[in-house]
């Protein structure tokens, strides 16, 4: 029984079976999106039943056989051959009469056609790992882009954390002190992007975002002219506008406890006055990338004590669960007004958990990343 139990706690590391069935459901929803965004589902008119299931057998074979490289396709081609050249074989004979099958070598076919397979698998297993390596060390590179912990920052409680849809990310967040602060005082710089598309491009395109925010902020310039020039500099990056990058930055004064920011297109931060009010920051302009000299505008706001300054992409608001229904601001907004005397790391788990909660065993779709800030 030892060895047994040991054979299946490497097998399943220790998972129990409830939770590989979640697994098991989550990535066959997962590749089941990814091969049939590619076949066209609906039924063509005049279509029988029988020939519209052949049909989408036929672009179902090609959306798998066409992720191959053209060597492992002929292995799968001639392993699939094979065993149908076996069971036709066997059907014609009958089971009992196997020297009747086909044999290639000292092996009949349908053996040989299983090796294939199984070389196939092999060759797209190494190609995993190998990916799954450099993906981590990827990884580990954007970890070090993110901030593990806020900085302390005067009259402020802050809170932020981000979940990749895959192992990478395209979504940033940081808070830092501005070095062209004036003599004497300290002002914050804090950001959210989040960049379109997700996986290694999107992160890729994190990274340069990331690197020109801490340079163009390191230099004396309002926060409408830092926006512009990061705008001009991700239109050299955004192949045409197609790789965009919505954010939202804001200058935080500790003396004045004033809050000046643009939002470049970004989902509009929500700021939950103590006194219940609601108030969306939407001042600014387009995502980054689209258009060169593009203008933005700032909006100012005060945060008094006991305000929450909610900040998100829309990851969080568009996370989905099995029946496509989306987690929705509404439901944001209820989590916050029941946790408002609690800090922000308790209320950043409390919606972690709530959006674990509705989404179940639906895959995550886009990266999530929130940012909680509590005047104090």
């Amino acid at each position: 029984m030892t060895r047994r139990r040991k054979f299946w706690n490497r097998i399943t590391d220790g998972l129990a079976v409830s939770q590989l069935w979640k697994q098991f459901q989550a990535d066959a929803r997962l590749s089941y999106r990814l091969f049939t965004q590619e076949i066209d589902m609906k039924r063509r008119p005049g279509t029988g039943r029988v020939r519209h299931l052949f049909r989408m057998a036929r672009q179902f074979f090609w959306a798998v056989v066409d992720k191959l490289t053209p060597a492992r396709r002929l292995l799968l081609v001639a392993a699939l051959l094979l065993l149908a050249l076996n069971v036709n074989i066997t059907w014609a004979s009958g089971a009992h009469r196997m020297s009747r099958l086909l044999f290639i070598g000292p092996l009949p076919a349908g053996t040989w056609g299983v090796l294939l397979l199984l070389m196939v698998l092999l060759l797209e297993i190494t190609d995993r790992v190998l990916m799954k390596r450099d993906l981590q060390i990827a990884k580990e590179i954007q970890a070090w882009l993110l901030p593990p912990a806020a900085p302390p920052v005067p009259g402020l409680e802050i809170a932020f954390a981000t979940r990749a849809a895959n192992t990478v990310a395209g979504d940033y967040y940081d808070v830092f002190p501005r070095a062209i602060s004036p003599p004497g005082e300290s002002r914050y710089l804090i950001g959210i992007a989040d960049v379109a598309g997700k996986s290694v491009p999107a992160a890729m395109l994190m990274a340069t975002f990331q690197a020109s925010l801490k340079t163009l902020a390191a230099t004396p310039s309002s926060l409408t002219d830092l926006a512009g020039r990061m705008n001009n500099y991700a239109c050299g990056n955004s192949q045409n506008g197609r790789r965009f990058t919505t954010t939202f930055i804001a200058e935080y004064d500790p003396a004045t406890r004033g809050l000046t920011y643009v939002n470049a297109g970004h989902n509009p931060p929500i700021l939950r006055r103590q006194s219940g009010t609601i108030e969306r920051l939407q001042a600014g302009g387009i995502p980054l990338g689209i258009r060169p000299g593009a203008g933005y505008q700032a909006g100012a706001v005060t945060l008094q004590c006991g305000d929450w300054l909610v900040i998100f992409t829309d990851g969080v608001t568009e996370a989905e669960n099995a029946r496509a229904e989306e987690y929705g601001e509404a439901r944001l907004l209820t989590v916050l007004n029941f946790n408002l005397a609690a800090p922000p790391q308790a209320l950043l788990n409390a919606i972690l958990v709530d959006i674990d909660r509705f989404a179940g065993n639906a895959p995550q779709h886009d990266d999530i990343t929130l940012m909680l800030l509590k005047a104090s």
